[in-house]
């Protein structure tokens, strides 16, 4: 492993990662390991990732979503479906300690770069997959992308309970959990390329990380071999857990304990509910539980936000006012902790962005660079990979290397 001090770069700094990935849980996975000080190498085609052109853009080809998944990357744009670019990133290989991608693995063993290929040139080399589907089953080979993925594990179904029809989770959580769960597999795998001093081949599938994270809490009946019960966490499903109204807005409030219970509902004025609910007995509490939260709907309108937050602090009970994705930068915890920062892009101007919030007291984490520009530092990379200057100027003028000019 890298030497943690090196630079004050954080606890990856030295290490080296070669970036294939593209549209959101690649990059967003290699992103967290360059803010915890890796040095990131992204590789695009011609086309660029397809994901400069979603979001809010100023100027194509830099979108919202690309500037947020991709700072601390340094850019080399290659044609890889040609022989001179495809050999060219063969010679990069044996400078990196990591290599990523979310291709289908067809599609990238067809490009010459699939786990043998590259351990050829690297025996060392970490080499990550995110794959849609677990490459020993039916699915190895369809396409995956959120949508689908939450549908397949579950995630759908969960989120359309209580509505006309299943729905959308609003965000790319699949990507984003898979993306994560990238990040452990590969700081797991550079831990016994430690101890043994042995790469090896990491495979991500989206489908069964995201079925085993919708699955945590719901297995339920599932759980036991004859237990008769569906899979699910009926608190959870059935329970009517949701956001209050208030006399002028919205409230989440989770009373947990037997005490909040208690102190709720004194301060609600109806003391009366605690033995009616049998707040201290927790079986009893979730078999009539949404008779409860019924009863604390109806409560919660009596009152404004301000009161019931009084309240809520007061007795220690869970809760906060409901703020909307514009809201947060004004977030009182948010702006104490500067969460929300600034910096000039060459090309962007000033743009916002979220700073890494994991914190680490001896190696900080850090954002050192904006996301680049397609092919920014082409030049640099391939200065860096042996190539000499007459050959690099000879492969932008063919196209099968893209230097940005801007």
């Amino acid at each position: 492993m890298p030497d943690a001090a090196k630079a004050g770069g954080g606890p990856l700094a030295g290490l080296r990662v070669l970036d294939l990935s593209a549209v959101l849980l690649g990059p967003f996975a290699t992103q967290i390991l360059g803010d915890f000080g890796a040095e990131i190498v992204k590789v695009e085609s011609p086309a660029g990732d397809r994901m400069r052109a979603n979001g809010v853009s100023l100027h194509p080809g830099m979108s919202s979503i690309f500037l947020a998944i991709n700072r601390n990357k340094r850019a080399v744009c290659l044609d890889l479906a040609k022989p001179e670019g495809a050999d060219v990133l063969r010679r990069m290989i044996g400078q990196f300690d990591v290599f990523v991608h979310n291709m289908r693995v067809e599609a990238i063993e067809r490009l010459g770069f699939g786990y043998e290929a590259v351990r050829t040139r690297n025996p060392k080399i970490v080499y990550c997959a995110a794959t849609g589907f677990d490459q020993d089953g039916p699915d190895r080979d369809k396409p995956a992308f959120d949508d689908i993925i939450q549908a397949a594990s579950g995630m759908v179904a969960l989120n359309g309970m209580g509505r006309d029809s299943p729905d959308y989770v609003p965000m790319l959580v699949a990507d984003k959990t898979s993306g994560m769960a990238v990040v452990n597999a590969v700081l797991a795998a550079l831990v016994h390329r430690e101890r043994t001093g042995q790469g090896q081949y990491v495979e991500v599938p989206m489908l069964e990380t995201l079925a085993g994270f919708v699955l945590a809490e719901h297995m339920g009946g599932l759980t036991f071999e004859s237990s008769g019960k569906p899979a699910g966490y009926l608190r959870v499903m059935n329970g009517g857990r949701r956001p209050y109204a208030t006399s002028d807005g919205h409230v989440a409030m989770l009373p947990y304990t037997g005490d909040h219970w208690c102190a709720f509902f004194e301060q609600a004025g109806r003391s009366d509910l605690i033995e009616k609910y049998s707040v201290n007995d927790r079986q009893k509490l979730n078999a009539n539980i949404r008779a409860v939260y019924d009863a604390v709907g109806e409560l919660m309108r009596t009152r404004s936000t301000a009161e019931w937050m009084a309240i809520c602090t007061a007795c220690d009970i869970p809760a906060t006012p409901i703020y909307k994705l514009d809201d947060l930068p004004d977030h009182p915890q948010l702006k104490a902790v500067d969460l929300f920062q600034t910096m000039r892009h060459p090309s962007e101007g000033t743009i916002t962005y979220v700073r890494p919030a994991t914190k680490f007291a001896a190696t900080p984490a850090s954002v050192r660079s904006p996301a680049p520009r397609l092919g920014e530092h082409t030049r640099e990379i391939l200065r860096e990979a042996g190539l000499a200057a007459d050959e690099i100027e000879t492969l932008i003028a063919r196209k099968i290397a893209i230097q940005n000019q801007e």
